[in-house]
């Protein structure tokens, strides 16, 4: 069987994956001939933390997500399994408790439990929560990880937009609103610095009632900082959402203060109104789309039911069936 997909990001990738596996002769459209700052999944933080999403996400988000780790590692992508640490400042304390409610599979620690998992945050927090199920990995290095190996399994790659024909597979995000009219793009920007003062071995989550901030650590002394969530299509990057993630991180650690500001970037991510993704059928097509924040937690589960639903006739979970 050949089948098309359309889009090369976090999304296209993952499902040309799970179609190659099931012996499919694929081809892959996308303008760009590389994975880069063109596309949303460029600058994701990378967190496979269904756990701490499951404070504010639906529970097919916590429950799918926890499949993300082990299809990473498949795939031959660095995955680190070290958890996510939860943290509030002082005046923030509640944030905490509330978080603590909301959410399953965390333990507490006290300031000697949290200096023996993170030994540079010693003394600054008397309390924080510890998420050991969780992982993360470097988006960039996945992406190219993946491109690189499902173009050695026979996957051909075009360097143009491509359109439905036979059995296609639309996973362009926000370019695809023309047929998906109820997607909307919900605007993220991060900063990525580079310290040699501060190790960290996981992702730390700082909660603030207006402006949360999570820091991702990467190779090389390289952290990024991202948070913010707009309901706007606008890709700008802002001095407001910029300041606020720099001060985050300063009273995380006063040593991003001295912090090399290697990179600001900022895309508008696609989403439906309940902010579920869905497989969404039309005729031979099958629209692939709607990742919200969860691109690298949940593109591997959509991309797998959107296979099953071609080649086995089953009807997915996250789906929506077009008869237009």
């Amino acid at each position: 069987m050949k089948a098309r997909v359309l889009g090369a990001g976090v999304a296209g990738l993952c499902v040309a994956t799970e179609l190659v596996a099931r012996g499919c002769e694929v081809t892959v459209f996308d303008p760009a001939p590389r994975p880069g700052p063109h596309g949303c999944s460029w600058w994701a933080g990378g967190m496979l933390a269904p756990v701490c999403e499951g404070e504010t996400a639906e529970e097919p988000v916590v429950r799918l997500g926890r499949q993300a780790a082990d299809w990473w590692d498949r795939q031959g992508v660095p995955v680190a399994r070290r958890g996510t640490i939860v943290m509030a400042l002082g005046r923030d304390r509640r944030e905490l408790d509330r978080f603590a409610r909301h959410t399953r599979g965390h333990e507490w620690l006290d300031a000697d439990g949290l200096a023996a998992l993170e030994p540079d945050l010693s003394g600054r927090f008397d309390r924080a929560l510890h998420v050991p199920s969780e992982a993360h990995l470097d988006p960039r290095t996945a992406l190219a990880h993946l491109r690189d190996r499902v173009e050695r399994d026979g996957v051909t790659f075009i360097a143009e937009p491509g359109r439905p024909e036979g059995l296609t597979f639309d996973c362009r995000g926000l370019a695809a609103r023309e047929a998906l009219p109820d997607l909307r793009g919900v605007k993220g920007e991060m900063a990525v610095l580079r310290s040699d003062d501060i190790r960290l071995s996981r992702p730390v989550r700082l909660l603030h009632p207006r402006i949360p901030l999570y820091v991702v650590p990467r190779a090389d002394g390289l952290f990024m900082l991202g948070a913010t969530q707009i309901e706007s299509d606008d890709r700008r990057r802002s001095v407001r959402s910029v300041l606020e993630l720099l001060s985050a991180a300063y009273a995380l650690h006063p040593a991003f203060g001295e912090a090399d500001l290697v990179e600001i970037g900022a895309d508008a991510r696609p989403a439906f109104p309940d902010n579920l993704p869905r497989v969404t059928r039309r005729g031979d097509t099958f629209h692939v789309n709607g990742l919200f924040r969860h691109g690298f937690l949940l593109a591997p589960a959509l991309a797998r039911m959107a296979a099953e639903a071609a080649f086995d006739g089953t009807t997915p979970e996250l789906c929506h069936e077009d008869h237009a």
